[in-house]
């Protein structure tokens, strides 16, 4: 059987999962929640870069990515940053949805599928 590598469990999730060289992250939030949207985000893609390394992969490899914004009118400035973030040519499929986020200071979620 294959070995399933679960990063930091709780007895409600996993930071990430990992299986097959498959990544699952969770919905990764931001520390800061007195933050704007564009400081939320640019917080959010450091985690998930160190949350990637530590899987022994980067933003070269994403496959999947949905995201939560509290505010849909945010997308143009989620946009902006997840492009500068993101490698030229190699977007993910992705999903972006207004959203009822579990604590009303939080702005955007990410959540991402990689691979190594």
């Amino acid at each position: 059987m294959s070995r399933i590598l679960r990063t930091e469990p709780n007895p409600v999730m996993s930071k990430a999962v990992e299986y097959h060289g498959f990544i699952f992250t969770q919905g990764v939030v931001a520390r800061d929640l007195s933050l704007d949207v564009a400081g939320q985000t640019k917080d959010i893609f450091e985690q998930i870069d160190a949350l990637l390394e530590e899987h022994g992969t980067d933003n070269t490899r994403l496959l999947q990515a949905q995201i939560w914004l509290k505010d849909i009118n945010d997308r143009a400035a989620f946009n902006e940053l997840w492009s500068a973030w993101l490698p030229e040519g190699l977007a993910p499929a992705r999903a972006c949805v207004q959203a009822i986020l579990a604590d009303p200071r939080m702005l955007v979620e990410v959540m991402l599928v990689t691979t190594k």
